[in-house]
């Protein structure tokens, strides 16, 4: 199911830096949540484990079946709408999992979302939105007029900026660091592409061309890069956001949707 990674210079440096010791493999399959087969098979290859557990409590009534592989008390890797890479600290060391998925990006690209996730497991985020939220999701939800899965959705895109918040000063150091170059470029890229797509997200979410949701994935870009993004999405973009976390996302919906 796994095999070690091969890591362009400039990752293995940011991962001496923020996670020593990570282990980085690429995985056989996709998966949204990893099975358990793979979950024991990786539990082969690591020193310890601590699970962090979810709590069902935390899913508001009506929610995404999906989410409920989420909750209980055993290890969770992976959750739906992760993306390409995953990663968890539940394990000693860190692990990071690439997906086939990535197949056909840019090699540069996939050596920036390794080097995010790094930084990210070596910052101490949560892992997934709902640890993000934990018993707060079911009052963000309220506030949310959406079906479940747009609000799910939406979820993501504002624990992503949250995610953001913290590691974009790390994003924009390497420039002037030795050893980052081309992930630098990289990250320079990638919001050089997002920027025109910010311009017109205001008029896009009026006109019905964009949804909700998807517009809040652009934004959470955006923040991620520290461009400037739209109303209302700029208040997500903030000190009082990175310092109060769950609550001020509720407040921010509350705000959004009265």
């Amino acid at each position: 199911m796994f095999d070690e990674r091969d890591l362009h210079p400039d990752v293995v440096a940011v991962r001496d830096e923020h996670a020593p010791g990570a282990l980085v493999y690429d995985t056989e399959r996709d998966f949204e949540v990893l099975p358990t087969s793979a979950l024991t098979d990786l539990m082969m290859v690591v020193d310890g484990v601590e699970p962090r557990g979810y709590s069902a409590d935390w899913l508001p009534a009506e929610h995404p079946e999906i989410l409920d592989r989420l909750v209980g008390d055993d290890v969770v890797v992976g959750a739906p709408g992760d993306g390409s890479v995953a990663w968890t600290t539940q394990t000693t060391p860190p692990v990071v999992l690439v997906k086939p998925r990535i197949e056909g990006s840019p090699d540069d690209f996939v050596s920036f979302l390794v080097a995010e996730a790094l930084v990210q497991a070596g910052l101490g985020v949560p892992e997934h939105f709902l640890g993000f939220f934990g018993e707060s999701y079911p009052a963000f939800a309220a506030a949310t007029p959406t079906d479940p899965t747009a609000t799910y959705q939406l979820a993501l895109a504002v624990f992503d900026a949250y995610v953001g918040l913290h590691t974009r000063e790390v994003f924009a150091s390497w420039a002037d660091a030795e050893g980052r170059a081309m992930l630098a470029d990289a990250w320079a890229d990638a919001g050089e592409r997002l920027q025109p797509r910010l311009d017109g997200l205001g008029r896009a979410v009026a006109r019905g061309e964009t949804s909700f949701p998807d517009a809040a994935e652009l934004a959470a870009g955006g923040v991620k890069h520290g461009l400037d993004v739209p109303a209302p999405f700029d208040a997500l973009d903030a000190l009082a956001y990175r310092e109060h976390g769950a609550s001020y996302a509720v407040t921010w919906a509350e705000k959004v949707f009265s």
